[in-house]
């Protein structure tokens, strides 16, 4: 039976999972001095209550009080979906006659209104005019951004969270070796693409991205995807997916060749590896991201490529919603300038990304996750040049 298959009959975590959540997003709550937050991010609505549908395209708000129980506030037709599968929260739906500002308004003002709310200003849950009618709505409260507050708390996965990434990972694995073997002259980008989703939808859900799936004229191109353009002999098929299992990715990147590689790609293939065994070397609990990416970059300038600078070396990855793998609309780099502190139990996609170098393209990425042994290389697709 495929993992997710089992997620159908039951609850992505035990109860117990969805309390320690709760109390950490509680103590900083406290912390702040925040008598009760409003959640739009639909990453830290799944978090908080496994909700997992493609309904988020409609405002959502969790209402999380200091003390006594979540209200889950959407449209009321979600009422089947989150009875199925929110054990934690109770619902609260609006016509679709009214918005979701108009129950939450309704739910605050019958009881006591706290003066002062938290609020994600920078959620992509949360459009200005949602933003507006809360604050119309509700008179004179205080307002306190909370932007990341939840997110924070995430970045350290559980034990029971890692057995997700592990499963994801499989699925990314047999994904890509699907999508690899549909490599040949002649055949389509959307082709390769068909054979990545047939494996990642028989074996996880569906991921917050599909597949990048893009051939030697569209390699840069950041986030965009499979064409009907056919493949021929020396064209370069780039591959970055990821598979989903309740919600959890772990995103890895190829870069494969048909029928022949250009000259320096073997030269660049072995930094590119290099630069890849340094960032996972550097992983350790304490550490800054900054320095992380220093020791990528060291190995690129000790191999003659000091002008060449990327943004980041890898970013944060765990829950993601559509349309996104990295859990939310921000993204959490392993950079130069970045004090973020590495910790264990964080999940990484780490990149090691050589591409418009003038000798030679090269690309591997994998997920790395940071375990009380050390670092953790989840995904296990060979990264050796391959020839289709």
């Amino acid at each position: 039976m495929p993992v997710w298959s089992r997620f159908l009959m039951a609850h992505l975590f035990e109860p117990q999972e969805f309390a320690a959540r709760l109390l950490a997003v509680r103590r900083e709550m406290a912390r702040r001095d925040l008598p009760l937050v409003l959640l739009s991010s639909p990453d830290n609505i799944f978090y908080l209550t496994g909700l997992d549908h493609w309904g988020y395209f409609a405002p959502h708000l969790l209402i999380v009080p200091a003390e006594g129980g979540l209200v889950l506030v959407t449209r009321a037709m979600e009422q089947v979906t989150i009875a199925a599968q929110v054990a934690n929260a109770r619902f609260a739906g609006h016509a679709d006659s009214e918005t979701v500002a108009d129950v939450v308004v309704r739910e605050l003002q019958a009881g006591r209104l706290p003066d002062r709310i938290g609020l994600e200003l920078w959620s992509s849950g949360l459009p200005a005019g949602l933003a507006h009618a809360l604050q119309l709505g509700l008179g004179n409260v205080r307002w306190s951004d909370v932007t990341g507050l939840v997110d924070d708390i995430r970045l350290v996965k559980s034990p029971a969270e890692q057995v997700y990434l592990r499963a994801a990972a499989k699925v990314t694995d047999a994904a890509t070796d699907a999508g690899i073997a549909a490599i040949r002259p002649g055949a389509s980008e959307a082709e390769v693409a068909a054979a990545c989703l047939r494996v990642m939808t028989e074996q996880g859900t569906y991921p917050g991205f599909g597949p990048f799936i893009r051939s030697t004229d569209r390699l840069g191109e950041e986030h965009t995807s499979w064409t009907g353009r056919r493949l021929d002999d020396g064209d370069a098929v780039f591959f970055e997916l990821s598979g989903c299992v309740a919600r959890y990715h772990a995103p890895l990147g190829r870069l494969v060749h048909v029928g022949r590689v250009p000259s320096g790609t073997c030269d660049m293939a072995a930094i590119t590896q290099d630069a890849f065994d340094a960032v996972v070397g550097t992983l350790k609990d304490g550490v800054l991201a900054r320095d992380v990416y220093a020791a990528w970059q060291a190995v690129v300038d000790r191999a003659g490529l000091a002008h060449y600078r990327r943004h980041h070396c890898g970013y944060m990855v765990g829950i993601g919603m559509p349309p996104s793998w990295t859990g939310g609309n921000k993204v959490l780099g392993l950079r130069h300038d970045s004090e973020v502190v590495i910790r264990t139990g964080m999940s990484f996609h780490v990149l090691s990304w050589l591409m418009g170098t003038e000798r030679g393209d090269y690309f591997i990425s994998n997920t790395v996750l940071l375990g009380d042994d050390g670092p953790e290389v989840l995904t296990r697709t060979p990264t050796d040049v391959t020839i289709r």
